[in-house]
C-alpha cells in the first residue's frame, strides 16, 4: 500500500542555527513518504540560500512580513501537497517512528481530523508538557495540558481522544482544512490551535493524543519572564477564543469573570513589579476586544 505524503511545515523567524537542528532530526524519520516546508517568517537575514545549500530537499517560502504562527504555517499550508500537514515548531526534535505513529489512528478511525504525540520537554527529557488537553471551562476560560512538569512514568501512555492540539506539534488530516479552513489569522500569535481544534471538533472531526509518537521541544520548563508581546496577544486572543467557541450567555459570564476577577489581578500583578509595557498592553488587549465586539 502506498503511504500517504505527509507535509511537514515548519516556521523560521531569527533562529536558523534552530531550525537546522530541527531538519537535522528528520534525516533520523523512518517514514520515507513525506515532504519538508520551511516557512521563514521575514527574519532579519533570509535563510533560503542556506537552507537550499545545505538542506537541498527543503522547499523554502520567504514571507514579506511576519505573518505570526497562523499566517506563517498557512503559507506552508497553501502550497503542501500532502494528504496531511505535520505543523510542527522549528524548537523540536522529532524521534525516528514519530510519523508512523501520528498516522495510526487515522487509519483506525475516519473522524479523526488531529493526531498529537507526547510532547516532552528537551532539556528534561523524562518530564512530560503534554499528554492531551482538558475542556477549556466556558465561564472562566481556563484549562490544563494533561501532564504537564510531570515525570513520564508510564502514567499517560492510554491513546486516546483529547481536547485541543497542541500547535508544537499536530498531524492535521487535508479534509479538516477543506472543510474547516485553515489556522485562524485573526489570532497572529496564541491560542489558533485552540480555536482550529475547537471548529474541527464543530465539524465533526476528532483531535486524538497518541503516545507512542514523541517528541521532544525545546520550550523552557520554567515560564520566564513574560514578555509585554505575550502580554498583548495571550489575554486579546483568551477573550477573542471564547467569543468564537461560546455562546453570547456563556461568553458574557466569561467576560464579567475577566473585567471583574482577571483584570484587578493582572493590573495589581503588573503594577508591583513595576511592567508598565505589560500592563499598557494589557489594557490594550482588553479594549481591543471591547472595540471588537
Amino acid at each position: 500500500m502506498t503511504q500517504p505524503l505527509i507535509s511537514i511545515i515548519a516556521l523560521n523567524y531569527n533562529q536558523l542555527k534552530v531550525t537546522c537542528e530541527f531538519l537535522e532530526s528528520t534525516k533520523q524519520l523512518k517514514y520515507s513518504n513525506y515532504e519538508i516546508i520551511v516557512v521563514d517568517n521575514h527574519s532579519l537575514e533570509n535563510p533560503e540560500a542556506y537552507i537550499k545549500q545545505h538542506y537541498p530537499e527543503v522547499t523554502v517560502v520567504r514571507n514579506e512580513k511576519n505573518l505570526g504562527f497562523s499566517g506563517g504555517n498557512n503559507s506552508g499550508i497553501k502550497i503542501a501537497k500532502g494528504d496531511y500537514y505535520f505543523v510542527v515548531n522549528n524548537d523540536t526534535e522529532v524521534t525516528p517512528d514519530l510519523l508512523d505513529h501520528l498516522l495510526e489512528p487515522f487509519l483506525a478511525d475516519e473522524s479523526i481530523g488531529i493526531v498529537c504525540p507526547k510532547i516532552m520537554y528537551f532539556d528534561k527529557p523524562d518530564l512530560i508538557q503534554y499528554a492531551g488537553y482538558t475542556k477549556i471551562n466556558s465561564f472562566t476560560g481556563r484549562n490544563k495540558a494533561i501532564g504537564q512538569k510531570e515525570k513520564d512514568q508510564g502514567q499517560h501512555d492510554t491513546p486516546g481522544y483529547t481536547n485541543y492540539a497542541h500547535g508544537a506539534a499536530m498531524l492535521v488530516k487535508k479534509e479538516v482544512v477543506d472543510k474547516v479552513g485553515m489556522l485562524p489569522d485573526e489570532f497572529f500569535l496564541y491560542y489558533e490551535e485552540l480555536d482550529w481544534s475547537n471548529r474541527a471538533v464543530k465539524a465533526g472531526f476528532k483531535v486524538f493524543y497518541n503516545p507512542k509518537g514523541v517528541i521532544f521541544h525545546k520550550e523552557s520548563i520554567s515560564v520566564g519572564k513574560e514578555s509585554p508581546l505575550k502580554a498583548y496577544y495571550h489575554n486579546r486572543n483568551r477573550v477573542l477564543f471564547m467569543k468564537r467557541a461560546n455562546n453570547m450567555a456563556q461568553f458574557s459570564i466569561f467576560m464579567l469573570f475577566f473585567v471583574f476577577v482577571v483584570t484587578p489581578k493582572q493590573t495589581l500583578k503588573y503594577t508591583v513589579h513595576s511592567q508598565w509595557a505589560h500592563l499598557r498592553n494589557y489594557y490594550k488587549a482588553l479594549f481591543w476586544n471591547i472595540k471588537n465586539l
